[in-house]
């Protein structure tokens, strides 16, 4: 098998993952048409839950495969590397099947804990869906570890489509007996589309021979590792991993019972509390976009810097967190400007009639930044074995976002805002004490607000165009026609206008690398004049 660049290997990981979360938001008017933003609000909860069981459960040992496996491939012990993915994904056979009788067993318990009872039966569809990510998650963890991104990125689609297909029909089909069967529907898609990806998978991995490394001639001076040697690296890689995005995610379940909670503290009933967590979710759904595109960042730089740590070379762990850091601040700055500015406009394309709680996009975007960098700052923790201080660190941000929460949520006047000021302390925190961490203990020298001043320029200036092209375009065809096309037109237009501004701003004033181009896609890059193209370096 072919080992990709870092740099394409994010650009692939990133396309899918925006194919993807597009697709993810195209389908949740379709479902908010069955189910209702009530309904949604359950329906998300329910993914709230089932994402805390998926992180606890995959997470962890899926980074430790890819860190292990690009860390042997660097010292050329290829049949070692084999052997770990091997373990790892018995283990994850046995603790997916375990995790999925929980769900099943205990899903009114998850349930009542997050105020949402009706959430009930879709928590109990979800249930075979971690079997399945648990044994597609071993897959990726080898291809990322192995440098190659392609199956990973086909699966996740692969995987989204069906997703897509059956949720709506099932939805469609149960939404006749309400809302909490509905609700349940609108889950089976997840469970059929992780099932096909883990069959890709499996068939990706038996046709590509290439992966049977042992055919590959070994040094015979390299030092082999035992499976109890194995097992412990796997275990000491992926245990801080999986407390640290458990306890993150331990906080979205907490926060969405507290929410939920003190929504009803503030005096509206169950079914307004119901919809008020729904425009959480829907300005959550957004956020994760360009997250989607930081994460893929963070699976093509972990064996990159993972790697460098196992051979000692300072000076390619040093290249590895400022093209981490600088192509996270590149894509998150303009991306937060972005859903600011055209928060209203984004949700009534998007959501239609559906398109309450644009509001929370309008304060809330700037914590897209700091979710971004903190991705970023626990990835590079993660590459040299410092992820415990990084979770102490989060949970410290944990707490006090669901104090805050707590606090201000509860009040009429602020009500489902207040979980938005919440993120911002919550992510603000671990920044902050993490970026000292990292400096302290690497020696290396860099500038967050520095290294954030050209994307900011470049993303004002793409905010101001994106809203005039938005406000003059839905003007001017007004007079044509009143209506959701000319709002779906004018957001389109502007969207497109603020990227072209922002990559011509950037190129202007130096702001983007050659190697970092690499990462446009080659028919956006097509419409760049070669006199621009021609000032990167």
């Amino acid at each position: 098998m072919k080992t990709q660049s870092t740099t394409k290997g994010f650009a692939i990981l990133s396309a899918a993952g925006m194919v993807v979360k597009l697709l993810s938001l195209l389908y949740v008017p379709l479902l908010q048409h069955y189910i209702g933003e009530d309904g949604y609000g359950v329906y998300y909860a329910a993914y709230t839950v089932f994402a805390f069981i998926y992180i606890i459960t995959n997470t962890g040992l899926s980074s430790a495969i890819s860190k292990i496996v690009s860390e042997l491939i660097a010292l050329k012990n290829y049949k070692d590397a084999v052997r770990a993915f091997k373990m790892a994904r018995l283990i994850l056979l046995v603790i997916g099947t375990f995790m999925s009788i929980m769900m099943l067993v205990l899903a009114s318990s998850m349930a009542n804990l997050t105020h949402f009872p009706r959430a009930y039966l879709a928590i109990r569809a979800l249930a075979p869906a971690v079997l399945f990510t648990s044994i597609a998650s071993a897959y990726r963890g080898y291809f990322q570890g192995r440098g190659n991104m392609n199956a990973t990125a086909v699966s996740q689609v692969l995987e989204q489509v069906i997703n897509i297909i059956f949720s709506i029909v099932f939805a469609a089909i149960w939404s006749k007996y309400g809302v909490v069967y509905a609700c349940a529907g609108s889950t089976i898609g997840t469970t059929l589309g992780a099932l096909i990806s883990v069959i890709y998978l499996m068939f990706y991995f038996k046709r590509n021979k290439g992966f049977y490394v042992d055919k590959i001639q070994n040094d015979e001076n390299l030092t082999r590792h035992s499976n109890e040697q194995l097992l412990k690296k796997l275990l000491n890689y992926a245990v801080p991993l999986t407390i640290s995005w458990g306890l993150q995610n331990a906080g979205n379940v907490i926060d969405a019972g507290n929410t939920k909670g003190r929504l009803l503290a503030a005096g509206f009933n169950d079914i307004q509390g119901d919809v008020k967590y729904n425009y959480l979710a829907k300005y959550q759904v957004l956020i994760n976009v360009p997250i989607t595109i930081i994460s893929a960042l963070c699976a093509a730089v972990l064996p990159l810097i993972s790697g460098a740590a196992a051979l000692k070379d300072r000076n390619e762990i040093k290249r590895g967190i400022d093209y981490a850091y600088k192509t996270c601040l590149l894509i998150a700055i303009p991306s937060a400007v972005g859903l600011a500015v055209l928060s209203q406009p984004i949700f009534n394309t998007i959501f239609a009639k559906y398109s309450s709680g644009a509001v929370l996009m309008r304060y809330g975007s700037v914590v897209l930044v700091f979710m971004a960098l903190v991705q970023i700052q626990a990835t590079i923790l993660q590459s040299i074995g410092k992820l415990y201080i990084s979770t102490f660190y989060i949970v410290i941000g944990i707490g006090a976002k669901i104090a805050l929460n707590y606090i201000l949520i509860a009040k009429p006047s602020i009500n489902i805002l207040g979980a938005v000021f919440g993120s911002m302390v919550g992510f603000l925190i671990p920044l902050l004490l993490n970026n000292f961490i990292i400096k302290r203990s690497l020696k290396v020298k860099y500038n967050l607000i520095l290294l954030a001043i050209k994307p900011l320029i470049a993303s004002a200036l793409m905010g101001v165009t994106a809203y005039l092209v938005q406000f003059d375009v839905e003007y001017v065809l007004s007079f044509i026609h009143k209506g959701y096309f000319t709002m779906m037109l004018s957001t389109l237009a502007a969207i497109a206008a603020g990227v072209f501004t922002y990559l011509y701003g950037l190129i202007l004033i130096g702001g983007i690398t050659s190697r970092e181009l690499q990462a446009i896609p080659v028919r956006v890059r097509k419409f760049i004049p070669k006199t621009l193209l021609n000032r990167i370096r």
